[in-house]
């Protein structure tokens, strides 16, 4: 990760939740990559229910909660917890929406794309974010392993979810994003 106050400049964080419609209609959300708490706290701000974020490295983990309290953000959760090899921890169907953002460019993202799908409620979503596939960008992974939206949508379709009207958002200046649901 880079600089916390670098990082937090790459975001319009406010722009991006609400063209992605995260709010208060979400009750329990879970969370893939906490980093600094960049989206964690504004997610939490909007939903009505528990943010339950995990991230496998603890000094991320740390942050975010710092950041939580400073702010007196009481419903997070932060979990040190490798998803990969241990799942979400939350019950089968139990989330009303599972935040997958800067993280699909990862060796298995069917397989975190099925995590998150098994964690839903039938009415719930998938939210994605992810850095353009445009060298231009100022950070993000390698233009090799870094996804197009078209490969995250076949990624969602082959992991059992089904694709939202209108999938693809731009949210800029550097970032699309993807809504998946349950079918």
């Amino acid at each position: 990760m880079p600089d916390e106050a670098y990082w937090e400049t790459l975001f319009d964080v406010e722009l991006i939740l609400d063209r992605l419609e995260i709010g208060g209609r979400l009750r329990e959300v879970v969370e893939l990559g906490c980093g600094y708490g960049t989206f964690t706290l504004p997610v939490a701000r909007r939903i009505s229910g528990i943010l339950r974020t995990h991230d496998i490295d603890p000094d991320m983990v740390k942050r975010t909660a710092q950041r939580a309290a400073a702010e007196g953000i009481g419903n997070i959760l932060c979990i040190q917890r490798d998803v990969f090899m241990q799942g979400f921890g939350v019950a089968p169907e139990s989330q009303d929406a599972c935040l997958l953002f800067n993280i699909l460019h990862c060796e298995e993202p069917v397989r975190l794309l099925g995590e998150a799908a098994y964690a839903l409620r039938p009415t719930g979503c998938v939210y994605v974010i992810h850095w353009r596939h445009d060298p231009a960008t100022p950070r993000g992974p390698n233009m090799e392993i870094r996804p197009r939206p078209e490969q995250i949508v076949e990624w969602g379709v082959r992991a059992g979810l089904a694709v939202a009207p209108n999938p693809v958002v731009d949210l800029p200046p550097w970032h699309y994003g993807i809504r998946f649901c349950r079918p």
